[in-house]
């Protein structure tokens, strides 16, 4: 752990107030609640989108304490340019309520707040109604506007206008899944109490535990002789993240087994990540200020989304351990900053690796090592990185690559040969043992949208649905083959994050626009030349290119059956599919048998600190 220059931990009170001096609560009292039922049947309403859910939860239970409400303009403003609310106290990360410009929202009026299955959850009076803009926010709180960023993709979907007003909640969102584990600031805050220390350590993750995160939060927590919060998210996190279902199971089982239960408790957090790095860090130790805690553990890479369209980090891996130090006193929460851990098979332990000597031998795994050398492959994790209770239950949840599901997204011009590549390849698929759905754009606009038009926003809502029904399938195990023109990158980005990133395979049929045009199987060419079809990709609407497709076929140069090819021999690369048996070929390796084999093989990465 890095020397901390001063150990603000309280050490005076029972537990830390929460932020701004009391938790917030927007419950409708019991009494009143008859009344507001029947209010809100006769209100127009908005409906939330999980993430919106989500905040809508922890604003209700004073999670996101001092807020009140979704943020208005003022308060807005000053959070993406400065990091702080209207009054000054600081707030890192926007909470907004977006709605469409056509919403059925008046000022002074309220509104009724369901979720996606029309349960009401709240009522709101408009107070204000404000624009954003997408690329302004996205370069201020993301640090970026590049659409591999997952909030920035996401962004492409939200409404044109912040609202905001009194809230009053009806009813929390409905959670029927580990409830004991579900508390609200004031239930974990009265559980804190019970454990009689005057520190609370809160441990932010998203990812299962390793070995090398027990040392970490067990040294954290002696370090100032307090009670460990683990405190996981189970809201939206990265996608393509493990299921929280399976994280938490890992969590009970190391709670249950591995940690003290007289200084441990574990309560999951509904929060929905921005992944933004830095200023998350700030936002995660607001709310566990909120829920108790005055300590707060930061790692390496804290909140990370990963790399960007050029494979380079978003933001550098210790870059939330320095803002957080600059502004730890004013949050009244005191860091716990560690660099990554490695470990020492020599001494069988684990050590902070800018405290490991010269010359000393360790061992590390990345989560990327993890999905594809391990799960990936069907290998067993390794007991001095995971404990063997933890890694059945993600070998149980993760099956080899060529078990999993995954996304081929065609996209291209009309008439580059999409579908008849897909068509083709579909066919390979199975001859390789994969059941692979095929939806073509055309056909979902036909038989699920056919009241869609072509303009832009129609466009991007068939491809959203296009996008939702490949990452259901997906995740579900299947092989889904996705052929659409989807001519905006923003779109395609975001259907790249509701699938997951390491699922969503982005396939551009790389085929000029007069060879298109030559071919124009469907007619549609000639009608947008003769102005008979407006906004046409290619004529009078732009087709913007992948800036870093998976796989480029040529569609004018080569067959499509050259190109089907091509995306086997990808896929068998990756392990997305294995290699289809040739029993004529004497010098193919079996590979079940080659699988086997690799799967007994010895963990060698072993390195000397130089």
């Amino acid at each position: 752990m890095k020397d901390q220059s001063e150990n603000r931990c309280d050490q005076t009170s029972e537990l830390v107030e929460p932020y701004g001096g009391q938790l917030v609560n927007l419950i409708a009292p019991p009494e009143k609640r008859e009344d507001l039922l029947n209010l809100a049947s006769t209100l127009p309403r908005i409906q939330l989108s999980e993430r919106a859910v989500c905040d809508l939860e922890l604003l209700a239970t004073g999670g996101f304490s001092p807020l009140e409400t979704f943020l208005n303009r003022a308060d807005y403003e000053r959070v993406i340019e400065e990091m702080r609310l209207g009054n000054g106290m600081l707030f890192p990360v926007p909470v907004t309520l977006t709605v469409n410009k056509d919403a059925q929202v008046k000022l002074d009026a309220e509104v009724a707040l369901v979720d996606s299955y029309n349960n009401l959850l709240a009522i709101m009076r408009v107070e204000e109604a404000y624009n954003w803009n997408r690329d302004r926010e996205a370069q201020l709180v993301c640090g970026t506007t590049d659409p591999r960023h997952p909030l920035v993709a996401e962004m492409n979907s939200w409404g044109e206008l912040c609202i905001t007003g009194p809230l009053q909640l009806l009813q929390l969102p409905s959670h029927y899944d580990f409830k004991k584990l579900r508390m609200t600031p004031v239930e974990v805050r009265n559980r804190l109490k019970q454990f009689g220390r005057k520190n609370v350590v809160a441990f932010q993750t998203r990812n299962p535990l390793h070995r090398a995160h027990e040392v970490m939060t067990r040294k954290a927590a002696q370090a100032v002789d307090g009670t460990l919060l683990l405190h996981p998210v189970v809201g939206l996190t990265k996608p393509g993240d493990i299921d929280h279902y399976t994280r938490v199971r890992s969590y009970q089982a190391l709670a249950e087994l591995y940690y003290d239960r007289k200084r441990t408790l574990l309560a999951l957090l509904p929060l929905a990540m921005r992944m933004v790095g830095p200023r998350e860090a700030l936002w995660h130790a607001i709310i566990r200020r909120n829920f108790g805690a005055n300590c707060f553990i930061v790692g390496r890479d804290h909140a990370s989304p990963g790399t960007d369209s050029s494979d380079r980090p978003f933001y550098p891996p210790y870059a939330a351990q320095e803002l957080f130090a600059e502004h730890a006193s004013e949050l009244g929460i005191t860091p716990l900053c560690f660099s990554e851990f490695v470990y020492l098979p020599e001494e069988n332990r684990f050590e902070e690796a800018s405290e490991v000597s010269a010359g000393v031998a360790t061992i590390s795994l990345s989560g990327t090592e993890v999905r594809e050398k391990y799960l990936g492959h069907g290998r067993r994790l390794p007991e001095w990185f995971i404990r063997p209770e933890v890694a059945e239950i993600l070998e149980d949840s993760q099956p080899p690559l060529h078990k999993q599901g995954f996304c081929l997204w065609f996209t291209g011009l009309s008439g580059a040969g999409k579908t008849t590549t897909a068509n083709i390849l579909t066919a390979k698929l199975l001859e390789h043992g994969r059941q692979v759905t095929l939806l073509d754009g055309d056909v979902v606009r036909t038989r699920l949208s056919p009241r869609l038009g072509f303009s832009k926003e129609d466009r991007d809502t068939n491809i959203r649905t296009l996008g939702y029904l490949a990452a259901e399938i997906v995740r579900h195990r299947g092989a889904i083959i996705c052929a659409a023109v989807s001519p905006y990158r923003a779109t395609r980005n975001e259907c790249r994050s509701m699938v997951g990133e390491n699922r969503f395979l982005e396939v551009f049929v790389d085929t000029p626009l007069a060879v298109c045009e030559a071919r124009d199987t469907k007619g549609m060419y000639r009608l947008a030349r003769a102005g008979k079809i407006k906004n046409f990709t290619g004529i009078d609407d732009p087709y913007e290119p992948p800036l870093a497709p998976e796989i480029v076929i040529d569609g004018a140069a080569r067959s499509a059956e050259d190109n089907a090819d091509r995306i086997i021999t990808y896929l068998v690369k990756q392990r997305f599919i294995l290699p289809a048996f040739n029993l004529t070929d004497e010098s193919q390796t079996d590979p079940v048998h080659d699988f086997g084999e690799t799967a007994q093989a010895p963990d060698t990465s072993v390195t000397r600190r130089s």
